[in-house]
């Protein structure tokens, strides 16, 4: 249990940072009317990760509960990537979805052991 534990953590801390960063990166480059919007992204990234930061130290439901919204994070920034026909801004997000959820669902399947 405790490696899926870490290994699901991991994954979930990372997806969440580098969804905050990407966010940070937007309310620098953002024009003036759509920093706003930027900034709400930048909140809620940031709540994410420090929601990611600690599940380390609570119980694996906290840490699925924090996981499975990172999967769907994911998940919807490459339906929005896909809209926009980037490659990279669909594949990323989704292999970063598919690897966070595997990452929950052996985490889950070892919660007993």
């Amino acid at each position: 249990m405790v490696s899926s534990f870490l290994a699901c953590a991991g994954v979930t801390i990372i997806s969440a940072a580098v969804s905050l960063g990407f966010s940070v990166a937007a309310v620098r480059t953002a024009p003036a009317e759509a920093r706003g919007v930027a900034q709400y992204a930048t909140s809620r990234s940031a709540a994410l990760l420090i929601a990611g930061l600690l599940a380390l130290a609570a119980a694996p439901a906290w840490l699925a509960a924090i996981a499975l919204t990172m999967v769907l994070v994911q998940a919807g920034d490459a339906a929005i990537g896909a809209r926009s026909g980037s490659l990279l801004k669909t594949a990323g997000p989704a292999a970063t979805a598919i690897f966070n959820l595997a990452a929950l669902l052996w985490m889950m399947s070892t919660a007993s052991t």
